[in-house]
């Protein structure tokens, strides 16, 4: 396997995570995740959904937007800090 090019930085991280914690939350397996994706016209295996929340794999502009659609949300509630999420209890509220 060849090294990855680029490494996955914090904001990749915090969008693996609130990937993985929006899809929990509705209820979704990896499968059916990837099965809602690619049916909005983003070719996603369940593999490839894995290695994103598995911060293996980088998540691009495109999948971004994808999932959040699938998962019904803005695409920029994945990118938001856990602190700013809503539901946030004020915490880092400036």
């Amino acid at each position: 396997m060849p090294p990855r090019p680029l490494a996955i930085g914090p904001a990749g991280h915090a969008a693996a995570h609130a990937i993985e914690c929006a899809r929990t939350a509705r209820g979704y397996s990896q499968r059916q995740l990837a099965v809602r994706v690619t049916a909005l016209g983003r070719s996603m295996t369940f593999t490839a959904l894995s290695r994103i929340e598995r911060i293996v794999r980088r998540c691009d502009i495109d999948d971004l937007v994808a999932i959040a659609t699938a998962l019904g949300i803005a695409p920029q509630t994945l990118l938001a800090s856990p602190l700013t999420l809503p539901g946030a209890a004020g915490l880092g509220e400036i």
